[in-house]
């Protein structure tokens, strides 16, 4: 379902609801009392796409493109993998982004962003050479197999709806706080570029706050380009070619590729994810996600997908005010950045050279900017209520530390800290009503 309209926040990304919520699957016009009458004209989509939502849809594609997509390629390179298989991989997990962003965008009428598992693909650096690449697709079929399992039981969802809102903001706080710090760190190495982005964001942000976004990388290309920092070269443009390995089956790899990749996926990946989701007001249905998610990985397996994911950092640009003021439209940056994913996929890794062209500093400016609003939203949630604000506090500190401990990130230890702190600061488990 997805978020109400009459108290809509548009200043914080947040659309709280006031009404009694609607069944699972249920669009996000209809109430109650039965949908919207759909208006005459334009297919819906058409209708709610607006520049702001397609933009904010291609900058989540070039956030993860420039960064999560060369650890990939260091996996591949440290697995030994061809040419063909590497180019494969790439496809595999590009189309299987595009087409959940899209489908699930389009069924739950939410901005829901996917993309492949960086844990899982940082995992894979240290461990892809130890087994055979026949070995390594058995254990992406049986990673795929379980998280469906998980998804579709409701497990997941059960326990992520038990964590205190105030701690679920304050992860989302701690995942985005090093992507706006990266804005001023940018400019020791590249004054030029990020001072451009940041002063056309802000210029932009007071006559034009719609496409404030869509300026600031405009005057940052510009930026690159006149300080001689932008190398974009695409020698040719050629389709990938889907390669088709068939699985095996070992312990060793099941134990060492497998287990850490289900537990990293769910723990690193989802878990942040469907927190962003709660975070910007919207009650995504956990079984459909992480379901659909997990079904989609095990299909494209065999192709080279170690793990198709909800996102978190790309889907937080995707989620805010900065996509579309109203949320109930803002299901269509999903659908961009599903079609930019298959747009992408479809090249393997001829476009991706593009997109490794850009200044790193550029890239990092960009997302700090965009996900503003997002940072600010989950400040906002995590010390909202006085009673919590010391879990929240933990929450955010453990989170935004980077630590990773048994090979899981810090979103995850976020909330196990926090949750913890909430148990004993307050003496008893406290539901979390805004997502039960």
């Amino acid at each position: 379902m997805s978020p109400e309209s009459p108290d809509t926040d548009t200043t914080s990304g947040a659309a709280h609801t006031a009404a009694p919520a609607a069944p699972a699957g249920r669009s996000a016009t209809e109430r109650p009392g039965g949908p919207e009458p759909e208006p005459a004209g334009r297919p819906r989509l058409l209708r709610d796409a607006s520049l702001s939502a397609v933009l904010a849809g291609f900058v989540a594609v070039v956030v993860s493109y420039s960064g999560p997509l060369v650890i990939v390629l260091s996996a591949a390179s440290a697995g030994h993998l061809d040419t063909a298989q590497t180019s494969s991989w790439v496809w595999a997990i590009s189309i299987g982004s595009g087409l959940t962003c899209i489908g699930l965008s389009l069924r739950t009428r939410m901005p829901i962003i996917t993309a492949w598992s960086t844990p899982g693909a940082a995992l894979l650096v240290t461990s892809l050479g130890a087994y055979s690449y026949a070995e390594a697709i058995g254990a992406f079929l049986i990673t795929g197999a379980v998280i469906t399992l998980v998804g579709l039981t409701g497990v997941f969802g059960w326990l992520m709806r038990q964590v205190p809102t105030a701690v679920v903001s304050a992860m989302l706080a701690g995942i985005l706080f090093s992507f706006g710090t990266h804005v001023f760190t940018s400019l020791k190495t590249a004054p030029v570029i990020a001072g451009a982005v940041l002063v056309a964001y802000l210029v932009a942000k007071r006559l034009l706050p719609r496409y404030a976004v869509l300026i600031a990388l405009g005057v940052g290309v510009v930026g690159s380009a006149a300080t001689s920092k932008l190398h974009v070269h695409v020698d040719k443009i050629e389709l990938a070619r889907p390669v088709l390995t068939t699985p095996e089956f070992s312990v060793a790899s099941l134990v060492g590729i497998a287990v850490p990749m289900i537990l990293a996926t769910l723990a690193s990946q989802n878990a942040p994810g469907m927190a962003v989701l709660s975070a910007s007001g919207y009650e995504a249905e956990d079984r459909l996600l992480i379901g659909s998610t997990g079904l989609v990985s095990t299909a494209l397996a065999p192709f080279g997908s170690h793990a198709i994911n909800l996102a978190a950092i790309t889907a937080a640009i995707c989620t805010g005010p900065e996509s579309h003021p109203d949320p109930r439209r803002r299901y269509v940056a999903g659908v961009s950045c599903g079609a930019f994913y298959l747009l992408i996929g479809a090249f393997g890794s001829t476009l991706v050279a593009f997109f490794a062209g850009l200044p790193k500093e550029l890239v990092a400016a960009i997302a700090g900017v965009a996900l503003l609003g997002a940072l600010a939203g989950g400040i906002t949630g995590a010390v909202k209520e006085e009673k919590d604000r010391e879990a929240a506090l933990i929450t955010f500190l453990a989170t935004a530390s980077g630590v990773t401990l048994f090979g899981i990130g810090s979103a995850f230890w976020g909330l196990v800290f926090g949750v913890a702190a909430h148990l004993v600061l307050s003496g008893r488990w406290r539901r979390n009503t805004a997502a039960a």
